[in-house]
């Protein structure tokens, strides 16, 4: 993909910064609400503004305060996102005027000496006039006069930006990353077409857990940079971040996301949108690696996470974080290990790996546990092998004969994968017991080498040829 200029957007909280964001990426990537402060970490989108293409880049709102605090923590990534781009553009709500901390940003931008275009947001109607009239104070010039929300304005900014782009023409990363599923309905055996494999794209990786589960501090070990806001506090990420990498030559897409409590205990509506940025993020997903906090074990919380993940079909890989600090390791990993085959009996074999995001221990163990997980995720079996194994399973356990009639199973075909999901066709299959379908899906797994993954099994009875005849 193209290389293209950075556009960041800065100023101080609640200025519509995000807003602005979704609209240049065309579609809501950032989470918007009336609270300040929503965003923390930066994020970067592609962006089309006519025939303009650039890479738009999210950032906290800005606040003077100590670089220790939170606050401070997330100034430094708006700082590094300035320092990174081909121009900024420093938003500031018309509506409310030029405030103390507007000015303040706007001194600091001007020390560091990246090209800048003012921008009067929420600029529609007469009471921002007297905002407008205020910014030409900054020194920047006339701003450019704006409504985020509403779109309006944007040929106005396309002007300003125009001298400081000039982006090469490509289409952007395709983002429609959900894999079509066949569901078990109607599915014409005369119809089916199997779906081929495309080429390998980036190894699309989201990191899940509960909140402090140390999800940021291991992306920020894996890409041996402070990308991400991290800190004692729980809850600091809100937004779903994609982070481009590079692991041994392999394209990676890391995705960090928010903590997910208990339903019952998500109140706020920040939260609610930040859980589900996150379940979005794993729909996204192709391998998603569920973070535990190995000082306080595996909780009911994690295994509805792990329920979730494997119910939308993505590949599953566990790790246990903080274990450089963890006491009693042996007992304590066989016993998660327990724990998770009995919680999670549907899906044998999930991958468990200890580590430390904070030291980096056992990252490499993950990184392959994440790549076999997605190589048997999207593996395809020839039909000639998969009947074999049909067959052969068949004959080990026949299908019941409830009312005196055995059901006839005659073929299995798989119609797709990633997850992998197979048709079994034959007599009666309506009346097949839940039992006999786990005893396939099960056998499938063991004989065929998808332990870990989730499968998708679904029956067809043969159509009667009379059916609809007088």
């Amino acid at each position: 993909m193209a290389e293209f200029p950075k556009v960041a957007i800065v100023g101080r909280p609640n200025v519509g910064k995000s807003t602005l964001f979704n609209r240049l990426v065309g579609r809501r990537l950032a989470i918007v609400d009336d609270t300040p402060g929503v965003t923390r970490d930066r994020r970067e989108g592609h962006a089309r503004l006519f025939d303009l293409e650039f890479t738009a880049v999210d950032t906290a709102g800005f606040e003077d305060a100590d670089a220790a605090s939170l606050a401070g923590r997330m100034r430094a990534q708006t700082d590094l996102a300035v320092a990174d781009a081909t121009v900024a553009l420093l938003v500031f709500d018309a509506r409310a005027g030029i405030t103390p901390l507007d000015k303040y940003f706007a001194d600091w931008l001007r020390k560091r000496g990246t090209p800048l275009i003012l921008v009067a947001n929420k600029a529609e109607g007469r009471a921002a006039e007297a905002g407008v009239a205020e910014s030409y104070a900054l020194g920047f010039g006339e701003p450019v006069q704006i409504s985020a929300e509403h779109g309006q304005g944007l040929a106005d900014l396309f002007e300003a930006l125009a001298p400081h782009i000039d982006a090469p023409v490509a289409e952007p990363e395709d983002v429609s990353e959900a894999t079509p599923e066949v569901a078990g309905g109607e599915i014409d055996p005369d119809t089916i077409e199997l779906d081929t494999d495309p080429e390998p794209g980036p190894l699309k990786l989201a990191i899940v857990g509960r909140p402090n589960a140390g999800k940021s501090t291991l992306i920020n070990t894996l890409i041996g940079e402070q990308r991400l806001v991290t800190g004692p506090e729980a809850g600091i990420t809100r937004d779903s971040i994609a982070i481009p990498w590079d692991w041994n030559g392999r394209p990676v897409r890391l995705v960090d996301t928010a903590g997910l409590r208990k339903r019952a205990k998500v109140s706020e509506k920040l939260e609610k949108l930040a859980a589900a940025d996150t379940k979005l993020a794993i729909d996204f997903a192709e391998v998603v690696v569920l973070l535990l906090d190995a000082t306080l074990g595996l909780e009911g919380q994690d295994l509805r996470i792990a329920d979730l993940i494997l119910s939308e079909g993505r590949a599953l890989v566990i790790a246990l974080n903080k274990w450089d600090v963890a006491e009693g390791q042996s007992a304590l990993f066989q016993g998660v290990r327990k724990a998770l085959d009995d919680g999670l009996s549907q899906i044998r074999g999930v991958p468990l790996v200890a580590i430390s995001g904070q030291t980096g221990k056992g990252l490499d163990i993950l990184l392959k546990a994440v790549s076999e997980a997605r190589d048997r995720w999207g593996r395809r079996v020839s039909t000639s092998a998969l009947n074999r194994w049909f067959e052969s399973a068949i004959d080990r356990n026949p299908p019941p004969a409830p009312g005196g009639t055995r059901i006839k199973l005659r073929y299995v075909t798989q119609v797709a994968n990633r997850p992998p999901t197979f048709v079994v066709f034959g007599n009666r299959t309506d009346a097949l017991p839940a039992s006999y379908a786990r005893y396939l899906v099960n056998t499938l797994r063991d004989d065929l080498d998808f332990e870990g993954v989730p499968i998708r099994l679904s029956f067809r009875g043969s159509r009667n040829p009379f059916a609809g005849r007088d």
